[in-house]
């Protein structure tokens, strides 16, 4: 791309990691999906056994919950690919749009979970509470356990927050099994299993809603949140010798990957790199920005990049 420009400068800070997920996170993305392909094989052993298919359909659900970890154990994986020629950000991109995906299938398998609860409650159907109260607990304890073990990396990765919400979300909705079959149990109201389907549902899709949001703005290259663009701005302008800053943008290159690129115009540009070195330090440590790149512009220049609408 040309600049109109006399001289510049591009220098990336190199230090800025490009594993900031937990570690140990393989270990935990395979337990979590060992432990509830086991369940999903529990589950239909006492559908069959019982007759029940509300059982069945549940691990029909929950073999689309290990798909989705497998999603995003594959998207952690590729975010760790070198770059290539023809792809110079390497594959960090796949750990953003499996947390999209992630996002999206929640809400649609608890749509149907919903949908079917409502067309329930015209035509409650006998549940074997007993049996399905079992089976549920135990998925309230190896989808809960599992959340757990995401729970650490949520706030650092987008992606593992997906996989930590479809593992919250499952133990919910067994919770409230639990709870449903304990209310037919002691009063006989077979509506209660699906009234309680549809207040589980309806608070999982209020508590995805953010994660949909932040994937799909990470996805059209929106500062990610928790980044003050303006306060950025101001920083960069503040420094010494800079009289404007423009062309500036700040994109996500991952779930956990932060990316810059700036003009600085200084009508005396500084002598070495010494200024820049500390600017990107200041910047990984302040905003968690790890890569930047920053252009340099003295004299009399009319970039084209200069308009704030132009990009």
């Amino acid at each position: 791309m040309a600049h109109d420009h006399d001289h510049g400068h591009h220098p990336h800070d190199h230090r800025h990691g490009h594993d900031r997920s937990p570690p140990g996170s393989h270990l935990i993305f395979a337990a979590g999906t060992a432990l509830n392909l086991a369940f999903v094989a529990i589950e239909v052993w006492y559908g069959v056994k019982s007759n029940s298919l509300a059982l069945l359909s549940d691990a029909a659900h929950n073999l689309s919950d290990v798909f989705a970890l497998l999603i995003a154990w594959a998207a952690f994986q590729l975010g760790k690919s070198l770059p290539t020629k023809r792809r110079t950000y390497g594959l960090r991109r796949s750990s953003i749009l499996a947390a999209l995906a992630n996002a999206l299938v929640l809400l649609v398998v608890v749509g149907g979970i919903v949908w079917e609860a409502i067309g329930r409650l015209a035509q409650p159907e006998a549940v074997a509470a007993g049996t399905v109260m079992g089976v549920a607990a135990v998925g309230v304890a190896v989808n809960g356990l599992t959340a757990l073990m995401f729970m650490a990396g949520r706030k650092q990765d987008l992606n593992i927050n997906g996989a930590f919400l479809h593992m919250a979300a499952d133990a919910a909705v067994s919770l409230g099994v639990v709870l449903a079959g304990l209310g037919i149990l002691m009063s006989g109201w077979n509506w209660l299993d699906p009234a309680v389907s549809i207040v589980v549902g309806a608070v999982i899709i209020w508590s995805t809603w953010g994660l949909l949001w932040e994937s799909l703005s990470l996805a059209m290259d929106a500062v990610p949140a928790g980044i003050d663009s303006g306060a950025v701005e101001a920083y960069l302008a503040a420094l010494p010798g800079v009289t404007t800053v423009h062309d500036l943008h700040i994109w996500g290159m991952s779930t956990t990957e932060v990316a810059l690129t700036a003009h600085l115009v200084m009508p005396q540009p500084p002598a070495d790199d010494q200024l820049l070195g500390v600017v990107c330090h200041e910047l990984r440590e302040r905003y968690r920005i790890g890569h930047v790149t920053i252009q340099i512009e003295h004299g009399d220049i009319d970039c084209r990049q200069a308009p704030a609408h132009v990009v």
